[in-house]
C-alpha cells in the first residue's frame, strides 16, 4: 500500500464523518425552547414562556417590591424585546372580591410541606 492510497483512504473517512455530522445537524427537530425556566434575584423574578398558537416567546419580569409584572415579547425579525403589557398586581389584589370565610380554602401549592 503506497502513501497515495493511504491519503485517499484517510480523506474518504474524514469526508464520511463530516457528511454524517451535517446530516445529523439538519435532521434534528425544532430548536430547544426554555419554557418554564425561572430565576430569582433579590426583588425580581424572571420566567419565560410562549404562546403556541402564534409561536411567540415571552419574558415575564415580576418586581416583588413594587408588586408589578411586565411582560416582554421577543421580536425575531428585529431581534429585540418589546414591552407587551405591564400589570399592577397590588391594584388587582385590591380590586378582587374578598374571600368568603364560610368557603373552604385549598392548601397553598407554593408552600413546601415537610
Amino acid at each position: 500500500m503506497d502513501s497515495r492510497n493511504f491519503a485517499i483512504g484517510i480523506l474518504s473517512t474524514t469526508a464520511t464523518v463530516l457528511l454524517v455530522g451535517i446530516v445529523l445537524l439538519h435532521s434534528r427537530p425544532d430548536v430547544a425552547r426554555a419554557g418554564g425556566m425561572t430565576t430569582a434575584g433579590s426583588r425580581y423574578i424572571v420566567t419565560v414562556g410562549s404562546i403556541t398558537q402564534i409561536d411567540e416567546e415571552l419574558v415575564y419580569v415580576l418586581d416583588t417590591s413594587m408588586d408589578r409584572m411586565i411582560v416582554y415579547r421577543f421580536d425575531g425579525i428585529r431581534r429585540q424585546l418589546e414591552v407587551l403589557q405591564g400589570i399592577n398586581l397590588a391594584e388587582l389584589n385590591r380590586s378582587s372580591p374578598p374571600r368568603d370565610p364560610q368557603q373552604p380554602t385549598q392548601p397553598n401549592s407554593r408552600t413546601r410541606q415537610p
